[in-house]
């Protein structure tokens, strides 16, 4: 059912989407769903909830293959990963157009700060105690991160010009990253 929701949810958006729909194309019935979820609203929040959650476990894989680069590359290279997804046109429809309004500002933050605040504070405590980024307070400097992070992929998704607005997205994150990297006279271990 939650490929079938998503793959419809993907396609036509919430609002365009039934339950018999999503029924249908699962190959169950209404009943057979609504046994597993109360509405169609608590089916897209577990459509969403898998979306966020496979998209922050590629992150994540994507931060441990490229440790051997440096926390700040590594970092980076995520960031455009997680940037070339809002380009997909399901990541768009489900995590970035429709999860606010169907879920509420407040639990769709809720969720993706439970995946993505996480993975940002084990990379930032990483790259300080291996001697690469400068010490800053971890905790609201992965706020601040994951915020301009979400800021930054609506405005891709909301762009005239997705394309021209996720590289203007990727400078801008590369700027915030490699500002926190430790500087060659902050090598000795001055902060």
């Amino acid at each position: 059912m939650i490929a079938a929701a998503t793959r419809l949810f993907g396609e036509h958006g919430y609002a365009a989407v039934s339950t018999t729909a999503v029924a249908d194309a699962a190959g169950v019935t209404r009943g057979a769903l609504y046994h597993h979820f109360a509405d169609k609203g608590e089916l897209f929040a577990d459509v969403y909830e898998t979306l966020e959650r496979d998209l922050l476990t590629r992150a994540g894989k994507m931060l441990e293959e490229r440790s051997g680069d440096g926390v700040a590359d590594a970092l980076l290279a995520t960031v455009e990963m997680l940037l070339d997804a809002c380009l997909e046109p399901a990541t768009v429809q489900i995590l970035l157009r429709d999860a606010p309004a169907v879920l509420g500002w407040a639990r769709w933050r809720e969720i993706g700060m439970r995946y993505g605040l996480g993975l940002i504070e084990a990379s930032l405590n990483a790259g300080i105690e291996a001697g690469e980024l400068r010490r800053a307070p971890v905790r609201p400097t992965a706020h601040a991160m994951l915020g301009a992070f979400d800021e930054l992929a609506l405005w891709v998704a909301n762009s005239d010009d997705p394309s021209g607005a996720r590289d203007e997205a990727s400078e801008t994150m590369r700027l915030l990253i490699d500002d926190l990297r430790r500087a060659p006279e902050d090598a000795s271990g001055a902060a």
